[in-house]
């Protein structure tokens, strides 16, 4: 039975949380660790279940962790992998995909990986064909099997020079975990270079890899013998600090985010302004409010960093049903993104999606019968009503539209939201939400 919350919407969120560090790079980054001979530290963690997953594959595989949870560190000591029965792999990872990174690291230690059936949120294929087209490039065996996909490296493995189709996060992910102690150079076109790819690099770095990283997307990695261990804190989850600003905006409110930095949310913040909210960057963090008057309509696409992304999107659409005119959002990222917004129109939403490529250029979903552009007409009133939860962003979407709505609503499937936000209940009591969880 999953979790529901029940929530009396209506109320503006009003007064200060803090954020911690990026599930997208934290979670990257413990397998990174893998890699090493010696422990590593990582700072500023947040309390997440995707943290907790991970945590339990690395004990599995014989990696001690010792996670102080009110510090927000977690110490990392790999010197003595083993290989980890299929069964408990398969218990353990549930509908996770961060299995299929672990195989560079494991191949390095051990010599063999192994990945059973993958889950994850429903808002696309996100096939990993990717991940094992790169891992047979560096010379991996991948052998599929009715429980899961078995992958040796019988020869070891050898740079490769790689040129990504589109500039896949996980895709250029795999090649950093399986480049750095590959034998000889690799070189990676196309990259992702998203905020917490550059600060997994870095992290690399410390711990003994060789990664140059040029200004046309392109990555170059000289393999090396051994990677020690390293210390690192971790950036601000960007997503979480955008997901709490549109929660914001939606209700009328005015919330500070503590750690959010501006940075990595300039695209974010540009949008912000334009839609109508205003906010206030300081030593501390960033203050996100709703001025007051009209919120504007706007035109939106998503796009790979350093644009608009995608995971800011399906807060923001929320936000959109209460702007004057018709918005338009294009999502380039991910093909089946606007599920979502069916639940939006239960509410008393006005949303309408598109096979076609609206409101910028033509993108690599056109044409292919995927619901990917959006027109958001508004304002209207949200009213409440029992919602499902369909993943993990789209989740919290919801849960700010039955905040910003008027009566009581509830929201069954909260768990998932626990994958990438810390104490979201606390969280929310902080600023005057009226919830309560549900039997």
């Amino acid at each position: 039975m999953s979790a529901v919350l029940q929530v009396n919407g209506g109320t503006p969120l009003k007064g200060e949380i803090s954020v911690r560090g990026a599930k997208n790079f934290v979670s990257k980054a413990m397998v990174a660790a893998l890699l090493g001979e010696d422990p590593s530290e990582l700072r500023n963690v947040p309390q997440i279940k995707d943290v907790e997953v991970v945590s339990g594959l690395l004990r599995l595989h014989g990696v001690t962790v010792d996670y102080d949870v009110e510090a927000g560190v977690i110490r990392l000591d790999s010197s003595d992998v083993e290989t980890a029965h299929v069964a408990d792999i398969d218990a353990h990872a549930g509908s996770s995909r961060i299995p299929i990174l672990f195989c560079g690291p494991l191949l390095h230690r051990l010599g063999e990986a192994f990945i059973p059936d993958l889950g994850g949120c429903r808002i696309g294929d996100r096939p990993i064909d990717y991940h094992l087209s790169i891992l047979r490039e560096f010379g991996a065996v991948v052998d599929k099997r009715p429980q899961g996909i078995h992958i040796t490296a019988p020869r070891g493995l050898t740079g490769a020079k790689i040129a990504l189709p589109y500039p896949s996060v996980g895709a250029t992910e795999q090649l950093l975990l399986t480049a750095v102690r590959a034998k000889g150079k690799t070189e990676l076109s196309n990259a992702a270079t998203e905020p917490e790819i550059m600060a997994l690099i870095a992290f690399l770095q410390r711990m003994g890899a060789i990664i140059s990283v040029d200004t046309d997307r392109v990555i170059r990695i000289e393999g090396v013998d051994r990677l020690g261990g390293a210390t690192y804190t971790a950036l601000t989850d960007r997503i979480e600090a955008g997901s709490w600003a549109c929660a914001a905006l939606a209700t009328g409110g005015d919330i500070m985010v503590r750690g959010a930095d501006q940075h990595g949310m300039m695209a974010f913040l540009n949008t912000f302004r334009k839609v109508g909210g205003d906010f206030e960057v300081t030593d501390e963090g960033i203050r996100f409010w709703h001025p007051g008057g009209e919120l504007k309509s706007i035109v939106l696409e998503t796009d790979v960093h350093p644009g608009f992304m995608t995971d800011w999107q399906q807060p923001l659409v929320v936000a959109l049903t209460q702007a004057t005119g018709l918005s338009i959002v294009h999502e380039t990222v991910y093909e089946n993104r606007f599920g979502f917004t069916e639940a939006l129109r239960g509410m008393g939403a006005q949303i309408q999606v598109y096979r076609e490529c609206l409101g910028g250029s033509p993108c690599r979903f056109g044409h292919r019968n995927f619901n990917h552009s959006a027109v958001v007409s508004g304002p209207t009133p949200l009213r409440a009503a029992d919602i499902e939860v369909p993943d993990l962003r789209g989740g919290f979407s919801h849960l700010i539209a039955a905040l910003a709505a008027e009566g009581t609503s509830r929201v069954s499937g909260i768990d998932i939201i626990y994958r990438g936000y810390e104490d979201f209940m606390g969280k929310l009591r902080a600023l005057g939400a009226d919830v309560q969880p549900l039997d």
